[in-house]
């Protein structure tokens, strides 16, 4: 997705995303702040993904896949998640992409989040639960996405795969992640995964839902070297 900051009207602009390098996120300072970010991000995530597939009426696209992997192998959903991500990871090697210390955290923790979620939370009973999950999931997710975004910590694997792709081929942000995002979820679906009206509206809408919240969840950073993120 773009990671673009937006700016407020008005005299105060609001804080930058900026391009930092996995050193110099860490060397940016307000760490309790962004972890704390990070992480409650990446937990509400968790919680977003298993809204989702209790919900019944379609996953987010990458969960498609994690549904379908699941259902073939002796693994829990975020085993699977989890195994996925370092997957991704891997695939960031000839793409020269760098992981900063979010996306590791991105990588581990989202799927932990997700089992823990998925055991406690009752499957949603009737068309009436079923839309509650799912608009609280999409809504959710993309609260979730713009918090980890915005603690400057890393993309998480799956967005540095698409900004990697991208920058390689040359091809857009929106081109790279629709074609991936395809994939993933023919994959899944191949593979028993649920694909619905779900996962149509969030494909739709988590995108611009993310740029909203975007703005008011980046934590400033007194970085002068740094450049904004295109």
């Amino acid at each position: 997705m773009n990671q673009t900051a937006g700016h407020a009207t008005g005299s105060a602009a609001r804080p930058r995303l900026l391009n930092l390098s996995p050193l110099a996120q860490l060397r940016a300072g307000r760490m309790p702040l962004r972890l704390t970010q990070l992480f409650v991000g990446l937990t509400l995530y968790g919680l977003s993904i298993a809204l989702m597939i209790h919900g019944g009426l379609g996953a987010m696209p990458w969960d498609v896949l994690h549904v379908g992997l699941a259902g073939r192998l002796p693994f829990a959903i975020g085993v699977i998640m989890v195994s996925v991500s370092i997957l991704v990871l891997l695939a960031w090697m000839p793409l020269r992409q760098m992981p900063g210390l979010g996306t590791i955290a991105n990588a581990l923790w989202i799927g932990v989040a997700a089992d823990i979620v998925l055991r406690l939370l009752p499957v949603a009973a009737g068309l009436p639960w079923q839309l509650a999950y799912m608009g609280s999931g999409i809504v959710l997710n993309a609260l979730a996405t713009a918090m980890y975004i915005g603690s400057q910590l890393g993309p998480g694997p799956r967005d540095g795969l698409m900004t990697g792709i991208s920058r390689v081929t040359g091809r857009s942000l929106r081109l790279a992640r629709t074609a991936i995002e395809v994939v993933v979820v023919a994959a899944g679906w191949l593979l028993g995964g649920v694909v619905g009206v779900g996962t149509l509206l969030y494909a739709v809408a988590v995108g611009p839902l993310t740029q909203f919240f975007l703005p008011y969840l980046t934590i400033a950073l007194e970085v002068p070297e740094a450049t904004e993120e295109p």
